[in-house]
């Protein structure tokens, strides 16, 4: 049994664990409770996607796929970070409860809201 049987074996076997991953949270980008969740599982498939193309690279042998695997993790960072600054300024949705309750600083800025707009009456 050679090292090209068992990296070939190896690689199958990952690419085989990453689909299964992959299936599961797509399933949760679809159905997922709140738009959180969904943010985490997108940022979940950037980070599958990646390695599907690190198993194929160390397969193949063709250094470009980590070239363009880091390019990805770049791009799936900054998706990140812009959906998280949506939610934090669009906030929750009515429809879609809070996974630990609303916060004490959130409902302290609701109040401020609230208070500034009866002073303005």
């Amino acid at each position: 049994m050679g090292a090209e049987t068992v990296i070939s074996a190896a690689a199958a076997i990952a690419l085989f664990l990453m689909c299964a991953a992959f299936f599961l949270t797509a399933y949760r980008v679809v159905k997922g409770p709140t738009l959180p969740d969904r943010i985490v599982a997108l940022d979940m498939l950037v980070a599958i996607a990646i390695g599907f193309i690190a198993v194929l690279a160390i397969k193949t042998g063709f250094n470009l796929y980590i070239d363009i695997a880091i390019a990805l993790g770049l791009v799936g960072f900054l998706a990140t970070v812009a959906f998280a600054r949506f939610v934090l300024r669009q906030g929750m949705e009515a429809d879609e409860p809070a996974a630990g309750g609303e916060s004490p600083a959130r409902k302290g800025v609701r109040q401020g809201k609230a208070s500034r707009a009866r002073r303005r009456r």
